[in-house]
């Protein structure tokens, strides 16, 4: 006899330690003994497979897909953050945004939110708070960059001219910007340099950011971006802070904080990879694993944590302060 259970009796593992992100189309998620189960139809016989929910982030669902309300219910009580997505993880349309589904829980800590709503209603804290980010952006690059034998056996060195004159020009524009306008404009400069080194490092002739543009460069940055905001959504998520409340990408943006806080790491991670894996011919799957292994063999969900929860700390502080 199968013996039900339900995510409270499973290993609790803290979201900034959880491993999964699980991209799902053509499929069925549903609950089955307790479990959270997708149902994929084959030629001959359906076939069941097992979603570890206790160690699972954030479930994307493609085109195609069906949830039922039971597998809802225990989703939302394991803290995983599902979204609906168009297909390869990435909108149908350029100007669609994913719709998260959040768990709804009352007993998220409410300090970090206090921190964070005590700094944001004031300007140049907002800023101050926007340039530690953008701060924290440019150290882990060079962290990751310096130890990752993958992006230097193809080429990316952090000590390379390009990558050490960018980074240094954009941290001297981040000290130098009087508002957010300009840091912006300084991020897309720098955004702008790492494309082009990664296009020359990959040989990818004429590369244009464009999120339409349907070329493999671009498919793959949209589809690893997403992941990111998967990540961003989550740690805002558990730690109870509105994704409304955001510090560069516009006050009146939905969701702009997750594109605030994916920053941290996309550049990092997502932009190299995709270049190599589209010189590479791999396809999206081989991709999507390829960000998986790379979040978390360098802590990319943890590092979100730990920023999102210093500068929560340093606005509580700010505000005690006063």
């Amino acid at each position: 006899m199968k013996k039900s259970f339900s995510p409270s009796d499973l290993k609790a593992i803290l979201h900034s330690k959880r491993a999964n992100i699980y991209y799902l189309e053509k499929c069925r998620v549903m609950q089955k003994d307790g479990r959270v189960l997708y149902l994929t139809e084959g030629k001959r016989e359906n076939q069941f497979w097992n979603i570890p929910i206790a160690n699972t982030t954030v479930i994307l669902l493609g085109t195609g897909t069906s949830i039922t309300q039971a597998a809802m219910r225990l989703l939302a009580s394991a803290g995983v953050l599902v979204g609906f997505c168009g297909g390869g993880a990435t909108p149908l349309f350029s100007g669609t945004e994913i719709e998260w589904l959040e768990p709804q829980s009352e007993y998220r800590p409410t300090e970090y939110v206090q921190g964070w709503l005590k700094f944001w209603f004031d300007d140049e804290k907002r800023l101050a708070a926007a340039k530690n980010l953008q701060r924290s952006r440019c150290s882990y690059l060079q962290s990751v960059w310096e130890k990752d034998n993958d992006l230097q056996t193809n080429g990316f060195f952090v000590d390379d001219y390009e990558i050490e004159r960018a980074i240094q020009a954009f941290q001297k524009r981040i000290d130098q910007s009087r508002n957010v306008t300009e840091l912006l404009t300084g991020e897309a400069a720098f955004a702008k340099k790492l494309y082009k080194y990664a296009a020359q490092k990959t040989e990818v002739p004429d590369f244009v950011r464009d999120h339409s543009a349907g070329d493999a460069a671009n498919d793959f940055l949209n589809h690893g971006n997403y992941l990111a905001y998967g990540l961003a959504s989550t740690t805002l998520w558990v730690l109870g802070i509105p994704h409304g409340f955001a510090l560069m990408h516009g006050k009146t943006r939905r969701g702009a904080l997750v594109f605030d806080v994916a920053d941290l790491v996309k550049d990092t991670l997502v932009l190299p990879f995709a270049f190599i894996c589209a010189r590479d011919n791999l396809n999206k799957q081989e991709f999507r694993q390829m960000c998986l292994e790379k979040f978390t063999e360098h802590k990319a969900l943890e590092f979100m944590f730990d920023n999102v929860k210093e500068q929560s700390r340093c606005g509580q502080k700010a505000g005690d302060s006063q």
